[in-house]
């Protein structure tokens, strides 16, 4: 598969995204007042969103990497929250959603180099500013001078992460093809490099309104 091809097809997912966001968006807007969890079927899904702790709780959604800022918002969210409502950090919920161009702050380095994610996504390693073939927020935080906003540290205090299992199916689709590799072998080779703690949900829309759903404030971070 040719590079224009590709960008052709990835230009059709981002119609398509962008029409499934805005939906997606209205739905969040119209639920913000439910915090409780909705009577139904429990699932691996649902019962990812109820394990959401904390008494203020902050989405950030990252459909793009837009250097990190997404990771260092969720550091700031605990940072400044104990202080500002005057209650410990426990009482802090964070969940950060990673979708479409931002899905690869979700895996691991071995697939960042397999399938030179930098240069499929557009991201570049602020150490070398060449096409990244690491994971370059997950030990640090990238872009930005904060070394606490590193993935591993965020996750590690208690953040909530989410990756998009529609992204994960259609970015190792477009690769497998353009590598000439059977899709299903790639996908579940980014399936399996997923970072210990991330969730992998349906879609990173509908993770979006499920936190919304359990009283999660929506923000924008992509």
């Amino acid at each position: 598969m040719d590079d224009t091809k590709l960008q052709g097809n990835r230009r059709d997912f981002l119609g398509l995204a962008a029409t499934v966001a805005a939906v997606g968006l209205g739905t969040i807007v119209a639920d913000t007042a439910a915090v409780a969890a909705p009577d139904g079927p429990s699932t691996d899904f649902t019962r990812w969103l109820d394990s959401i702790l904390g008494k203020h709780r902050q989405l950030y959604d990252m459909p793009e990497v837009n250097q990190g800022m997404g990771l260092v918002w969720s550091w700031a969210f605990f940072v400044t929250g104990a202080e500002a409502y005057g209650v410990p950090e426990s009482d802090l919920g964070v969940v950060m959603v990673l979708r479409h161009n931002a899905l690869p702050l979700a895996l691991n380095d071995p697939v960042w180099a397999k399938y030179k994610l930098g240069e499929v996504f557009k991201i570049d390693d602020p150490d070398t500013k060449a096409p990244a073939v690491r994971n370059p927020f997950y030990l640090k935080p990238g872009a930005l001078p904060v070394p606490d906003a590193a993935l591993q540290k965020l996750i590690a205090r208690g953040v909530k992460v989410a990756a998009c299992n529609l992204a994960i199916t259609f970015y190792s689709g477009m690769v497998a093809q353009k590598m000439g590799m059977k899709h299903d072998d790639v996908k579940k080779d980014w399936t399996d490099a997923v970072l210990p703690g991330i969730q992998v949900v349906p879609s990173g829309v509908v993770a979006c309104n499920g936190a919304v759903s359990r009283g999660c404030v929506y923000v924008f971070a992509g």
